[in-house]
C-alpha cells in the first residue's frame, strides 16, 4: 500500500475512519506510549522505592517527579530552537538517549542520584514529545490535527495505565532493578518505531518566520491571550494530575485499604475509561467548541475529587476514573488548541505549552506533597480542587476569533 506524503496521517482527502487513517492514528499512539511510558510508571512503585531509599513519601514523590523538571527545561529548549531541528532525527536520538538514564536508575545509590537520572529522563522524553507534537501540528491538515493530537494523548493515557501496571508487576516479581532494565528496552523499541514511521515523510517546509529571533517568537506567543490561557491551563492540569496520582498511592497502601504492591498496579485500570474518552476530544471540539469541551472535561475531574476522601475502595476508584478521564480529555483539547492558536512557529508554541505543563507537574509534586505530609490527604485534595477550579475559569478564555 502506498503511504500518503504524511506517513503518520491520512491525506487530507482520506477519510479519517479509513484503514490508512486508523493505521496512522495507531502508530501515533504507539510512539506516544513508548515516549512517555517512563514518566508515570514509576509512581506505581513509589511506596517500594520510599522503603528502599528509607525516605518520606514527599521526598520520594519529588524525586520521582523530578522528571517533570527535565521535561520543562527541554520544552523551553525546543521552544527556542525547534525551527532548526530535524523532527525525525531528534525524536529518534532522544528516545535512544532516554534508554541510558532509565537503565542507570537500577544502580542509583541514593536519592539525589535517582532524582538526577529522572531529570535526564525528562529531558529526553520532553524533547521527543515536543518535537513529535510539532511534527503532527505542522504535517496535519486542519481536519486531521485534532484527531492526530488526541491519538497522541491517548497513547499517553495508555502509557499511564500499562506502564504503571507493568512497573508494579515487574517490581513485585523480579525486583526494582529489573523494572528499569525492561523499561530501557521499551525506550529502544520506541526509537526503532519512530525511525521507521517518520522516515518516509516529506522534508519540513521552510518557515517564513525563520528570520525572526527566538525571543521575538516566544514573546509573540506569550502576548497571544488564548495561548497564554492555555499555557496556564496546562500547568494546572498536570498540577492536579500529579497531586492525585502520586500521593493516592500512599493512601491506598495504608488502612483502611491496605492495598498490596501488585494490587496497586491493578488500581490503575482506572485509566481504561480515559483511553475510551480521550480520542473523542477532537469530535467534542468540532461539535461543542473548545471552551465548552475543555470546561466539561475539568468539571468531570472536579466531580471525582470528593470520592477520593471516602473510606470505600470502590468509590475511591470511581473518583480516580473521573479525575483521570477529565484531566486527559482536557489535556488533549488544550494540546490541539495550541497548534491552532499559534500564529507563528508551532514548534515554539508547543514547547512553551509543554514547559508550562511539566512545570505544573513539578509544582504539584512539591506543593501538594508538603500539604500531604503536613496536613494529610484531605488538604492535598482541597489543593487539587483549587487548581481544577482555576483551570475551569481559564478554559473560558480558550477560543479563537472564528470560533
Amino acid at each position: 500500500m502506498k503511504l500518503s506524503p504524511v506517513t503518520l496521517l491520512p491525506s487530507m482527502d482520506c477519510d479519517m475512519s479509513g484503514k490508512s487513517g486508523i493505521y496512522g492514528l495507531t502508530v501515533i499512539g504507539l510512539i506516544a506510549f513508548l515516549t512517555l511510558v517512563d514518566l508515570f510508571a514509576t509512581q506505581a512503585i513509589l511506596p517500594a522505592l520510599a522503603d528502599a531509599y528509607q525516605v518520606t513519601p514527599a521526598a520520594m514523590g519529588v524525586a520521582v517527579n523530578a522528571s517533570t523538571f527535565g521535561m520543562a527545561i527541554a520544552g523551553l529548549l525546543v521552544a527556542l530552537f525547534s525551527r532548526h531541528l530535524n523532527r525525525r532525527k531528534w525524536v529518534v536520538l532522544s528516545l535512544l538517549a532516554l534508554s541510558m538514564p532509565t537503565f542507570l536508575l537500577a544502580f542509583a545509590p541514593n536519592l539525589p542520584v535517582f532524582a538526577l537520572l529522572r531529570v535526564l529522563q525528562g529531558l529526553c522524553m520532553s524533547a521527543a514529545f515536543s518535537l513529535t507534537l510539532a511534527y503532527l501540528a505542522e504535517q496535519s491538515g486542519p481536519k486531521e490535527i485534532a484527531a492526530a493530537l488526541a491519538a497522541y494523548v491517548t497513547g499517553n493515557v495508555a502509557s499511564n495505565l500499562f506502564g504503571r501496571l507493568m512497573s508494579a508487576t515487574i517490581a513485585d516479581h523480579l525486583g526494582l532493578a529489573s523494572n528499569f532494565y525492561i523499561f530501557a528496552g521499551l525506550n529502544l523499541l520506541g526509537a526503532a518505531i519512530a525511525y521507521q514511521a517518520l522516515t518516509r515523510t516529506q522534508p519540513m517546509p521552510a518557515m517564513s518566520e525563520a528570520k525572526r529571533s527566538a525571543t521575538a517568537i516566544l514573546r509573540g506567543h506569550l502576548l497571544n491571550p488564548p495561548l497564554l490561557a492555555t499555557f496556564l491551563l496546562g500547568f494546572l492540569i498536570l498540577f492536579a494530575f500529579i497531586g492525585t496520582f502520586t500521593y493516592v498511592n500512599f493512601v491506598l497502601v495504608k488502612p483502611p485499604f491496605s492495598v498490596h504492591q501488585m494490587q496497586l498496579g491493578l488500581v490503575y485500570f482506572v485509566f481504561v475509561p480515559s483511553m475510551l474518552t480521550t480520542p473523542l476530544a477532537g469530535f467534542a471540539v468540532a461539535r461543542f467548541g473548545t471552551r465548552l469541551s475543555c470546561f466539561g472535561g475539568l468539571a468531570v475531574a472536579m466531580s471525582g475529587l470528593p470520592l477520593l476522601l471516602t473510606s470505600t475502595l470502590n468509590l475511591v476508584l470511581v473518583g480516580l476514573c473521573l479525575v483521570g478521564a477529565g484531566t486527559f480529555f482536557s489535556q488533549a483539547i488544550a494540546t490541539g488548541f495550541v497548534g491552532r492558536a499559534a500564529t507563528s512557529d508551532r514548534g515554539a508554541a508547543g514547547g512553551l505549552y509543554l514547559a508550562s505543563y511539566f512545570l505544573g507537574g513539578l509544582a504539584g509534586s512539591f506543593i501538594l506533597g508538603q500539604l500531604f505530609g503536613a496536613l494529610g490527604w484531605i488538604a492535598c485534595v482541597v489543593g487539587i480542587g483549587f487548581s481544577v477550579a482555576v483551570g475551569m475559569m481559564l478554559a473560558s478564555k480558550m477560543a479563537l476569533a472564528r470560533e
